[in-house]
């Protein structure tokens, strides 16, 4: 019986040692600081990695040296199961305790990708195809089927992403991305809609959007936008023409060769603003913000025309009759030729 009792205490104090030792070795492995060679790292852990192999990269890179105390206090705590994959961004002072809760709550390293103003499907979807951060499943021709997935009552996409910046970790599908400037182009929409001037034409968001995309490419400028959208609201109002030479750009397509000519104003299509009326069917690029509010808040006024000045500012020349815009382009043509017979000269 006392030799029992003494193996026992034997056995006792060896695992009270083997605890104690244990123990000692999370704790130390929990307060080591991480070895960054640089003021920062990023750390992948790839979906369905286990935590015995992410230690061990952890370790080869030369981040950890007790890898195996890491192990313990996952296995102890069960929380290896509740590692989120992910892109992570370790900081020189970082301890693996802070690493570690790093992981747990998936605080993973951001990207971004920036929608353009004025970008058409086009641009956005190359813009995309650049962004390494995304993982690209569509193309132009799949957008009607995803807009019927994510229940859209559009068929055709351009125009109905907000440009904006958005965030996102790396392996972010495309259409999670597409989601996020769809549902906020919505909102957007919908939220200055009720607060629009009455007097507007428009009898939807959507003919606010198409007037919007309009707005949007004929000026870059913040100053002018109000403006510009007045002419267009008073030429729907006397049903003028809207006349917009990037309505029949959109229309010409692909084939556009940087050229506007006379034959291209005079031949039809559904987005010819010169041969048809009203508003073209769809919008024809991505709206910001203040452009859609420019176009639902109008400047009031009685121009009817406006022409480039030419001055490089991207500023227009704004006029209330036909004769006055006639001068105003024949004052741009002229500046024009100046500036190319002084180029030539030079």
């Amino acid at each position: 019986m006392k030799r029992w009792l003494l193996l026992s205490g034997a056995i006792l104090a060896s695992a009270i040692v083997v605890a104690a030792l244990a123990l000692f070795l999370v704790l130390a492995s929990l307060d080591e600081p991480l070895t960054i060679a640089n003021e920062e790292m990023t750390f992948v852990i790839e979906p369905g990695a286990s935590f015995t192999a992410i230690s061990n990269t952890l370790a080869a890179q030369g981040v950890i040296s007790r890898p195996q105390g890491l192990r313990i206090y996952a296995s102890l705590t069960g929380i290896a199961g509740s590692i989120q994959a992910g892109e992570y961004r370790l900081k020189q002072g970082m301890t693996a305790r802070d690493m570690m809760d790093a992981f747990l709550v998936g605080d993973v390293q951001l990207h971004s990708f920036t929608i353009i103003e004025g970008w058409n499907l086009r641009e956005m979807l190359a813009a995309m195809v650049g962004n390494t951060a995304i993982r690209m499943t569509i193309s132009t021709e799949d957008l009607t089927r995803f807009l019927s997935e994510i229940g859209s009552p559009y068929a055709h996409a351009e125009g109905l992403f907000l440009p904006e910046t958005y965030h996102f970790p790396r392996g972010t599908r495309d259409t999670e991305v597409l989601r996020q400037a769809y549902d906020l182009m919505q909102a957007t929409l919908n939220e200055e809609w009720t607060l629009r001037d009455p007097a507007v034409p428009l009898s939807d968001p959507y003919e606010a959007l198409i007037l919007a995309s309009i707005v949007e490419k004929e000026t870059a400028r913040v100053d002018e936008r109000a403006r510009i959208a007045g002419v267009f609201v008073r030429r729907l109002k006397q049903r003028m023409r809207l006349q917009t030479d990037p309505t029949v750009i959109y229309g010409i397509g692909d084939k556009f060769d940087g050229n506007l000519t006379r034959a291209d104003l005079q031949t039809d299509t559904p987005y010819n603003t010169y041969t048809r009326g009203g508003l073209p069917p769809t919008p024809i690029a991505m709206p910001g913000r203040e452009a859609i509010k420019a176009v639902l808040h109008p400047e009031p006024g009685n121009d009817l025309y406006f022409v480039a000045t030419g001055l490089g500012d991207g500023g227009h020349k704004f006029s209330e009759t036909v004769e006055q815009h006639e001068a105003a382009v024949r004052e741009l043509l002229a500046r024009q030729r100046a500036n190319r017979q002084a180029t030539k000269g030079r």
